[in-house]
């Protein structure tokens, strides 16, 4: 059983930099990438140069945070993983409507993924729209994108997470003493409550 399970067990927030340790046995030495706290925004920046690491940020010391970016690029492919913010368009805090569905019609895969994360943690999962100041506010968190979020979840289960996922998931179970058999995680509703 890890150090970290510990601090869950006793109500205490595990600190990030355990996932950024976490990070780098499965990733430095494959992919030349650090994950990287303290930081106003999140960002994937690739290396400037050959030889030069990348660098994948998150949100100050927030946990959560470290584990959705994680997700993200568990999911992106090398050529994404080329660019700034995996080549995607990102939109901040106020988008109306059409940008709130365009976001989180491409949302529900890594926050499925960081669903998985947060199990092997131990740590609570909650959806986000991420869209606090938005016109688009009202849709951030309807049932379809929770439905979407849960489907892809399932189906994970069945068919195995991503391959870097899965080593970055095995290795947070191991970290926090939990179990790492896929079919015996369940994902519903009633735990986004």
């Amino acid at each position: 059983m890890g150090a970290a399970s510990s601090l869950v067990e006793a109500g205490i927030a595990p600190d990030a930099k355990i996932l950024e340790s976490v990070f780098a046995r499965c990733f430095y030495a494959s992919d030349n990438t650090r994950l990287v706290g303290g930081f106003d925004e999140p960002l994937y920046q690739p290396a400037s140069a050959p030889g030069q690491q990348h660098s994948l940020y998150y949100r100050e010391d927030f946990f959560a945070s470290a584990l959705h970016e994680v997700a993200h690029w568990c999911i992106a492919g090398y050529d994404r993983r080329q660019l700034t913010d995996f080549g995607y368009w990102y939109e901040p805090d106020g988008r109306d409507t059409p940008q709130q569905e365009a976001f989180l019609s491409v949302e529900f895969k890594p926050q499925a993924l960081q669903w998985f994360f947060s199990k092997a943690c131990r740590y609570p999962f909650r959806l986000s729209g991420d869209n606090l100041d938005g016109a688009g506010d009202a849709i951030q968190l309807d049932k379809s994108f929770e439905q979407r979020v849960i489907a892809q979840a399932r189906a994970w289960c069945g068919t195995d997470l991503p391959t870097r996922a899965c080593l970055f998931f095995s290795t947070l179970c191991e970290e926090f003493g939990t179990v790492d058999d896929l079919t015996r995680l369940e994902f519903s509703s009633s735990e986004l409550e």
